[in-house]
């Protein structure tokens, strides 16, 4: 194994003119991060690959549409020799050497001044891995060491009063955090990492319940016991709670099932957050609606059959008083319909879009702790889903799909 002698160290390359040679899969990959950097990047390469195109058009770095000649390194502070043309790249490395100018080259990494590590950022925190040439090997470091960063298990944070403030990295107050659909494996990365590091998780019923059986001891969990159409906390009780522990100096994690704006209220828990003065970390989720059907093999749109998504709430009847939804614009539509929380009444729900103008043979499916390794998928039609998700016996949680994409199966054509 080669012994690894490059001295590893960041650059501040905000502004500075960096060169790259060569517009292929290669410079796809390091320009991104050099933009990001600030660089004053200027690409030489007489094409590229349509994603570097795609950025030089969208004005991220000026490229000069021809190959490479003596003199382009001039007054660079940093050069990357990227062609597929080894004769090309040695030329570069050497007008690099020629003007003190630091140059990777991408084909033969240890004839170049400098070498890129395997990269990847966390918080903040930019970590570099180099290793002798062995790209695979720095990789799969990296890769680990990033996982067991997020995950918790590597810390990124000092001791509680080593420095002012808070923790790197820990945020202050409450995160409300989107567990996604139910299974555990689908929670962002970042909800994990928060959830990981809680003195006090608020979780709703249909939050990811192994992730509670993965945390410390001495994290108190509050069961938010929003059970539909049964017992329930008053959301007032869980903003109270919110707020009274982030103000104890608790880090305090509101899970909540899928994400916490699509019908689970997480907005007015924000407002009445930063009403008491409680800063808030807010942390999408993947959503039910969308994630449940693809993972019970139904695309909510496709080219040629569905245009339009609509995601219903149906936790108020069709002619409620209270309800804001106009059934019968529902009814005109082509596309897809989503139902949440529409078990209970979903012959109302049928029955309306069938008087607006649905086709009683339109494809209906209904989805059951979806995700889950009890999931459960009833397909059947407009006109007869109710009775069929009786017989069923299907319950609460359940998410409803109605239109032509239901029909479809991977062998359509």
């Amino acid at each position: 194994m080669a012994e690894e002698h490059h001295y590893l160290v960041g650059l501040d390359l905000t502004g500075r003119r960096v060169v790259v040679i060569g517009g292929g899969t290669v410079a796809q990959r390091r320009l991104p991060r050099l933009v990001r950097a600030g660089a004053a990047v200027e690409l030489i390469s007489p094409s590229t690959t349509p994603a570097v195109g795609a950025m030089a058009d969208a004005g991220e770095f000026v490229w000069h549409r021809r190959r490479y000649a003596e003199g382009d390194l001039d007054g660079a502070w940093y050069a990357l020799a990227c062609t597929d043309d080894p004769a090309v790249n040695a030329a570069v490395c050497a007008e690099a050497e020629r003007a003190r100018v630091f140059c990777v080259r991408a084909d033969a990494g240890i004839e170049g001044s400098a070498v890129t590590p395997a990269s990847g950022e966390h918080e903040g925190l930019l970590v570099g891995v180099l290793s002798g040439g062995a790209f695979r090997r720095s990789a799969a470091v990296r890769d680990g060491l990033l996982d067991a960063l997020r995950s918790g298990a590597v810390p990124d944070s000092v001791p509680q009063g080593a420095e002012q403030g808070h923790a790197l990295g820990h945020p202050a107050g409450v995160a409300l955090v989107g567990g996604g659909p139910g299974d555990p494996e689908l929670i962002t990365v970042r909800g994990r990492r928060l959830l990981a590091r809680a003195d006090v998780v608020v979780a709703d019923r249909l939050a990811p319940r192994e992730l509670l059986d993965e945390l410390p001891p001495q994290v108190e969990v509050v069961d938010a016991a929003k059970i539909p159409y049964g017992r329930a906390a008053s959301q007032d009780v869980i903003n109270h709670t919110l707020i009274e522990h982030a103000r104890a100096g608790r880090f305090v994690v509101r899970l909540k099932g899928g994400d916490p704006y699509v019908f689970g209220r997480g907005f007015e828990e924000l407002l009445a957050c930063v009403q008491a003065g409680v800063p808030v970390t807010v942390v999408p989720g993947i959503t039910s609606p969308f994630a449940v059907p693809a993972v019970a093999g139904v695309p909510v749109t496709h080219r040629g059959v569905a245009h339009e998504v609509v995601v219903v709430s149906g936790h108020l009847p069709p002619g409620h008083e209270d309800s804001l939804v106009d059934w019968e614009a529902l009814g005109r539509l082509r596309g897809t319909l989503v139902l949440m929380m529409g078990v209970q009444r979903l012959a109302e729900f049928a029955d309306a879009l069938l008087d607006a103008g649905r086709p009683a043979d339109t494809p209906v499916a209904v989805i059951q702790d979806g995700t889950m390794r009890n999931q459960r998928v009833l397909r059947s039609t407009l006109k007869a889903i109710a009775a069929d998700a009786a017989d069923a016996g299907i319950t609460p949680p359940a998410i409803t799909v109605i239109g032509p994409v239901v029909s479809l199966t991977p062998d359509t054509p």
